[in-house]
């Protein structure tokens, strides 16, 4: 089967192409052909009447959404997920765990094994993003202190046995965390910093054996301080280094989002939404990991300590917010949508408009609302 996309504004990695067809066959991208170019006779045509075309977007850190959770282990639950997701113009997702107890985290993967085993019936699930347990108990945050231990990569293959693990954010200053970095990377797997209080020459450490990616930057990790930069200034520092932000103007204030787009190459920022089971709902109360929630004005925050408890952002509002904040030209700032996330994790044909890579496509209105979704060259919105 093949489609056509036509009369569309295509962006992509380094390209802005108006007026521009994407010929699609087989899941995957066929042929470009500019404005004016003559086009191949098909079944199937899609009019974009002149909208944006992004590669679907990646979403590799998102907890829940619609008042359900990852780590609910509820089939359910994760299906209206990734529907959800769909709506924000994601169409990879790395479902995100909490610091729970092990027999949690399992029957969570088991749920996200099998949605991975059919064929998607919205966004397509890459793999599994452990967030903690392996995390310092001095940067909580909002994740349960009742299941705190030091990183066990024995553990993480356990899981990820179960269903692929192709992240984990921890804090390297507990006991064994180096090492732990060193076997992350043997394994396949991308680890990533947060929840810690890890100072520069702890975060070298890491770096030696493959370690270059910090996770909702800024937010629970070691300031940046003029006798020491901590996590956030070894991001400034570190060129190699991907951070991932959640541009919701509440994790970063715009100044500080501002900041990190002038200080960091654009190829070394990823959007995250670091969604919980509040986004989507109206203000109101929830849990995270067993803690009571309070969402007022669309804010996340542990009813105890008043700590933000992940968000309730939208991917496609957290891009419109990077670009008007940021100013950054379409053709470099798609790059921080999918192509980072897609590098960061080794996944293949994913994150570029261009033949050969996955028709994996949102079509958005001039203001980054999401007006249609391709996933595998199907249209799912």
């Amino acid at each position: 089967m093949s489609l056509l996309i036509k009369n569309c504004r295509l962006v992509s990695p380094d390209v802005d192409i108006p007026g521009a067809s994407i010929l699609i066959e087989n899941k995957c991208i066929k042929k470009i052909f500019g404005k004016g170019e003559l086009l191949p006779a098909t079944g199937d045509v899609f009019n974009a009447e002149g909208k944006i075309a992004m590669p679907g977007f990646i979403d590799m850190h998102t907890h829940g959404a619609m008042g359900h959770d990852v780590t609910d282990a509820n089939p359910e639950g994760l299906a209206e997920i990734m529907k959800v997701k769909l709506s924000e113009g994601v169409t990879t997702v790395l479902p995100t765990t909490l610091t729970l107890s092990e027999q949690e985290l399992a029957d969570s993967l088991k749920v996200v094994a099998d949605y991975m085993d059919g064929e998607p019936a919205s966004a397509k699930i890459a793999g599994v993003h452990l967030e903690g347990p392996y995390i310092n108990p001095a940067y909580l945050g909002a994740q349960n202190p009742d299941y705190v231990r030091n990183p066990d990569i024995d553990e993480v293959l356990r899981l990820n046995a179960i269903a692929p693990v192709l992240k984990v954010s921890y804090a390297i200053e507990m006991e064994g965390g180096v090492e732990f970095t060193r076997d992350l990377v043997c394994n396949g797997i991308t680890p990533s910093l947060v929840h810690s209080d890890a100072t520069r020459a702890q975060f070298e450490q890491g770096r030696i054996f493959g370690l270059k990616n910090l996770s909702h930057y800024c937010n629970r990790m070691s300031k940046l301080h003029h006798r020491e930069v901590g996590l956030v200034g070894a991001g400034m520092l570190d060129d190699d280094v991907t951070v991932e932000v959640i541009s919701d103007n509440v994790h970063l204030c715009p100044d500080m989002l501002a900041l990190i787009f002038k200080v960091k190459p654009v190829d070394k920022i990823a959007i995250i939404t670091d969604s919980i089971n509040a986004s989507w709902l109206p203000d109101g109360e929830c849990e995270l990991g067993g803690m009571p929630v309070i969402v007022e004005n669309g804010e996340a925050r542990l009813k105890e300590s008043g700590a933000l408890a992940g968000s309730t952002a939208k991917f496609c509002e957290n891009l419109k917010k990077a670009y008007e904040v940021s100013g950054t030209p379409l053709a470099q700032l798609v790059k921080v949508t999918s192509w980072n996330q897609a590098q960061t994790l080794k996944l293949p044909k994913l994150g570029k408009i261009e033949p050969g890579y996955y028709a994996d496509i949102v079509i958005l209105e001039n203001d980054f609302a999401v007006a249609n979704v391709f996933v595998n060259g199907v249209m799912k919105r």
